[in-house]
């Protein structure tokens, strides 16, 4: 019975925390919308720099772990509310990638520098990650609760190859942003927006 309880919170807390980055990001694109509006910025003639800013912008997101995830989202779907939705999210997903090997040769490197192999609970982690392999890597990639930086540092831990953890990496975050990409531009034509 305690058990069911704390499951339940358990649950519970991940459901929250999923609503509140939902509307964090929101949120965050909605206030974008609204200083476009504000500016009257014309984003035609920006398409080509647009992209390069939502690429520049989630790799270092990726890169840092510290960036929260509703800044590269928000400007996702802010950009792709006038942008190939399409579009959009492969730049993000590739700058995303990309950014996820930071965490990867942490890991790699890291074994080297500290002695991982005393830590509680690494050889049970390492022997999932080399149980499952690049499953594992598409996996965690593409659900949105747990953060992905955990699976970088456990794949260059037990010395993936590189490929093998870029390639389900990518595969797991594009979906995952395009759903973002269409679905978010949706709920924020809901939104009242100032006219553009």
């Amino acid at each position: 019975m305690v058990i069911e309880r704390l499951k339940q919170k358990k649950w519970l807390r991940m459901v929250l925390y999923l609503v509140v980055l939902a509307c964090l990001s929101l949120g965050f694109a909605y206030l974008i919308q609204i200083l476009i509006a504000h500016f009257n910025i014309s984003l035609e003639g920006l398409a080509s720099t647009a992209y390069l800013v939502v690429f520049a912008i989630t790799l270092v997101s990726n890169v840092s772990i510290l960036t929260p995830v509703f800044i590269y989202i928000s400007l996702m779907i802010a950009a792709a509310k006038f942008l190939d939705p399409v579009l959009v999210a492969l730049v993000a997903s590739v700058a995303g990638a990309l950014g996820e090997t930071s965490g990867y040769y942490a890991g790699y490197l890291g074994k080297r520098i500290i002695r991982l192999e005393n830590t509680p609970g690494y050889e049970k982690l390492v022997g999932w990650m080399n149980k499952h392999g690049p499953w594992g890597i598409l996996l965690l990639s593409l659900q949105p609760i747990l953060p992905f930086d955990i699976a970088g540092l456990l794949a260059g831990a037990s010395k993936m190859p590189l490929w093998k953890f870029l390639l389900p990496c990518w595969g797991g975050k594009f979906p995952k942003y395009l759903v973002a990409c269409y679905l978010g531009p949706a709920v924020l034509n809901i939104l009242p927006f100032p006219p553009l």
